[in-house]
Parts: structure tokens; C-alpha cells; sequence
């Protein structure tokens, strides 16, 4: 595509979903909520068996 920096029937150079496009989800397993929420119970997890 000339004069394009992405090809717009293959995605190219696409760096992905906007962030905070809802669309894009599908269960939400590594939004960055459930990952703090892991981080967490991991580190408390830690301390326990401490």
C-alpha cells in the first residue's frame, strides 16, 4: 500500500487493539486486573510460607 504505513487487508505493522477496546476481549483472563489481582495473591502467598 503505497503511502501507508500498515497494509490494509493483512494488519502489517499492527501493534494490536486499541487499549480499552471492549470489543477485542474475549474472557478478560489477562486484563490488567486480573494480573494485579495474581501478583498480589502470589506475593501474600509468599509471605505466608514465610
Amino acid at each position: 500500500m503505497k503511502g501507508k504505513k500498515r497494509c490494509r487487508m493483512h494488519g502489517g505493522t499492527n501493534p494490536g487493539a486499541p487499549k480499552g477496546n471492549r470489543n477485542a476481549w474475549k474472557h478478560g483472563g489477562r486484563s490488567a486486573e486480573t494480573m494485579a489481582a495474581v501478583r498480589y495473591l502470589r506475593g501474600m502467598a509468599q509471605f505466608v510460607r514465610e
